[in-house]
């Protein structure tokens, strides 16, 4: 007997082919998007299927006695949640379409499934997720109690990809208009959203840049900054092929300039530091809202978390300030099969 666990992201949709004894991996598959809320059914149903048909070969599928899925989008204790009704519908087609007939489907929402990721999968608890965007929950009993932040780009999600990426944007903009400190991040900014190099401060764009990374800027007087001769001529340009830019594409977008962030925080960019601070202020926030108890585990995923992340070690160090312990994990795909194989 085997069982499926799936994982239904925002990016794309990963389905776990595993024993359902000891839980050991036999196949994997990977689709497109798999948000519940956003992607139409008919695309939704697609996805699934195409997940799961790469990761369970059609002469295994009668084998099949469980299903399990983590959907961005939905929640699993809610019955009349949207998310979770056409997380279900869609998954239902899926399984038929592709002659899978058990009818024990379990259907939560990603951080739900992340959460059961853990060693163990716990049963109660707290969950983070910081990608490019930001939302915590406290789990109870494997289900959702109530949730903190995870409120979109346009009212919160403080702390995530998006946050940082905006925050990069700013900066490089009050750096441009005189408004703020130099930066290394108004050059990495530009050159990542593919502006001429001749508006960009630095080497090579024809506006010679000797401001330091600490925050401090050469100034041409009291009421005109110079950045290091970055001319008010060429700050303006650069502001005029930038804005049209970040316009043009999804907010969201932004979050790819996070790691810009990380990596101007390494060559110790003050002003990308105390981005990074900010942010891991924002999500510690976001945490202390569930009003954790010390000795309760902190399980977390996402972009901006796990090995090497560039919050990882400050959150890590102001949840212990706390009494919590900070559990990575990578995705739901494991949770989401513990989920199936608990069913049974």
């Amino acid at each position: 007997m085997t069982v499926v666990g799936l994982d239904a992201g925002g990016t794309r949709t990963r389905a776990v082919l595993a024993d359902a004894a000891d839980g050991g991996i036999l196949g994997e598959g990977a689709a497109g998007p798999g948000n519940a809320l956003t992607v139409p059914l008919p695309r939704l149903t697609e996805h699934l299927a195409q997940a799961v048909a790469r990761a369970v070969p059609e002469s295994a599928r009668s084998a099949v006695v469980a299903v399990a899925g983590g959907f961005a989008g939905a929640t699993g204790g809610d019955e009349d949640d949207p998310g979770r009704h056409n997380a279900l519908t869609a998954l239902t087609a899926a399984l038929r379409r592709l002659g899978i007939t058990t009818g024990r489907l379990t259907v939560s929402s990603d951080i739900e499934a992340a959460f059961a990721s853990a060693p163990g999968a716990p049963a109660d608890g707290l969950a983070l997720v910081a990608g490019t965007g930001a939302v915590a929950m406290r789990i109870t009993g494997r289900r959702r109690a109530f949730t903190v932040d995870g409120d979109g780009w346009l009212l919160g999600d403080d702390g995530g990809g998006f946050w940082i990426g905006r925050e990069a944007v700013r900066a490089a903009l009050r750096m441009a208009d005189g408004r703020g400190p130099a930066t290394v991040l108004a050059e990495a900014v530009g050159r990542a959203l593919g502006l001429p190099a001749r508006v960009l401060p630095g080497p090579g764009s024809g506006a010679p840049h000797d401001a330091g990374v600490d925050g401090s800027s050469a100034c041409s007087g009291a009421d005109e900054p110079s950045y290091g001769g970055w001319t008010r001529a060429g700050r303006e340009a650069y502001r005029g092929h930038l804005l049209p830019v970040v316009m043009a594409e999804p907010p969201t977008r932004l979050a790819r300039l996070a790691p810009l962030v990380a990596d101007a925080a390494r060559e110790r960019d003050t002003v990308a530091q105390t981005i990074l601070d900010r942010a891991v202020d924002q999500l510690t926030d976001t945490v202390r809202a569930l009003a954790p108890r010390a000795g309760e585990r902190v399980v977390a995923t996402g972009g901006l978390l796990g090995p090497g992340g560039p919050l990882t070690a400050p959150l890590t160090a102001r949840l212990d300030a706390l009494g919590l312990t900070l559990d990575m994990v990578a995705d739901g795909c494991p949770g989401a099969v513990a989920l199936a194989r608990l069913s049974l």
